[in-house]
């Protein structure tokens, strides 16, 4: 089945992560975990914490690019150091990032409405322990949203919106 990637797929998959606990949502374009390659939308909304992480299979490198709001990608060393930060954007001088597997990262939205697309190598398998960052709290943990806000406050001034 063909699906285009259109501003009512974008609309839609906004309003869904607006209405999201989380403050995000996810479009599949895969039909099933188990499917060689993992596409998808992410539509993230200010505000949603997703816990540093990497993805230590050699074949799960990821390549992340803005539809439409504003990104931040932040990347850290093995104890939890910010190394790098950019701001990605759909109209900005960065429009995504290609991130090697085993690298520490998360992502937080600077914009409302904001949705990059994601391409990764399947099968999707939950993050094992040794994925999850030690020295980030856990999604929904009580110090998350003082973490983010930590982070967002670690931008370098030109990488604020």
């Amino acid at each position: 089945m063909i699906r285009y990637i259109n501003a009512a797929l974008l609309d839609d998959v906004c309003a869904e992560a607006k209405a999201s606990p989380r403050r995000r949502k996810n479009r599949n374009f895969h039909t099933s975990d188990d499917q060689p390659g993992q596409r998808l939308l992410n539509a993230i909304e200010p505000g949603s914490y997703v816990m540093p992480h990497r993805h230590l299979d050699p074949d799960k490198s990821e390549t992340m690019v803005v539809l439409c709001g504003t990104l931040a990608l932040v990347i850290f060393d093995d104890a939890g150091a910010i190394i790098d930060a950019a701001k990605l954007s759909a109209n900005g001088a960065m429009l995504g990032v290609d991130l090697p597997y085993g690298t520490w990262h998360t992502v937080f939205a600077l914009a409302p409405d904001t949705v990059f697309l994601e391409a990764k190598a399947g099968p999707y398998c939950p993050l094992a322990a040794n994925e999850k960052a030690p020295w980030a709290p856990a999604e929904g943990d009580a110090g998350a949203a003082a973490y983010l806000a930590k982070l967002m406050q670690s931008l370098p001034e030109h990488d604020l919106p």
